[in-house]
């Protein structure tokens, strides 16, 4: 993969205006996602968070009545103009809040995109690659010795580490991570936090959290959404130590709502 940090995994944002049938949840959103970066999204419940990230990943299409328009462009090309929606999502890997199981052993869940995208190589390319995702998610040392039992057997946390190796598997370039922690335990979330840490010297990571401060620990930059607007984006240490110019932003991270 080409690591070239002047433009390559960089996200451009123009005008996105989102709704589902008549009710609009983002409005005229504009932002960029700097290549190599770990961008945090913050905000209350239904600020547009995750419609943003449905959006990037062109997951609308998948909803009858999402409505999207606006530009978003990876790399200078805008998504909406590839015509193999699967060849896009392949370089876009996402974790959701909750895990999301298949019915496939541990292996064969990590290694399923890449036999998917005829990338698996040898069995022993592919051992590899299962071993070294699942180091990656912070799970390998709980289950090398079970990686022919069924994934839906782990616990809720490890099921959602085994998501974030799935992701991880289809080598992606932009990696989008929605509440990841909702389902893992404190201390595991601080060591897929670490991992994240080394993963953005190879991809552009996307991070939507209601955690404040996972935000404040893991993003270089954050952008605070509020009621379908994008209230405002700086560098993260700025916003978390008086630098927020909207007192909407000042607020909300002094916890007086949300």
């Amino acid at each position: 993969m080409v690591d070239d940090r002047s433009g390559h995994n960089k996200i451009e944002v123009r005008d996105l205006t989102i709704s589902y049938g008549n009710r609009p949840v983002l409005r005229q959103v504009a932002l960029e996602v700097r290549a190599h970066e770990i961008f945090g999204i913050i905000g209350p419940a239904n600020s547009g968070k995750t419609s943003f990230l449905n959006a990037v990943n062109r997951m609308d299409q998948m909803r009858s009545n999402m409505r999207v328009s606006g530009s978003i462009r990876i790399n200078g090309i805008d998504t909406r103009s590839w015509r193999n929606v699967y060849a896009l999502r392949r370089k876009i890997g996402v974790v959701f809040p909750l895990p999301v199981g298949l019915p496939l052993t541990v292996y064969d869940n990590v290694a399923l995109a890449p036999r998917l995208a005829g990338t698996a190589g040898s069995r022993a390319e592919l051992d590899e690659r299962v071993e070294r995702c699942l180091r990656r998610a912070a799970l390998w040392d709980e289950v090398k010795d079970r990686l022919h039992h069924l994934g839906s057997l782990l616990s809720g946390g490890q099921q959602q580490r085994l998501t974030i190796a799935r992701a991880l598997s289809q080598s992606p370039e932009i990696l989008m991570l929605d509440e990841f922690s909702i389902a893992v335990d404190p201390v595991t979330t601080m060591r897929i936090e670490d991992v994240l840490r080394e993963l953005k010297a190879e991809m552009t990571i996307i991070l939507v959290t209601n955690l404040v401060q996972q935000a404040h620990r893991l993003a270089d930059r954050t952008a605070f959404f509020l009621d379908g607007e994008c209230v405002e984006i700086g560098e993260t240490e700025a916003l978390f130590n008086g630098g927020a110019v909207d007192p909407r932003t000042h607020d909300y991270l002094g916890g007086k709502f949300g």
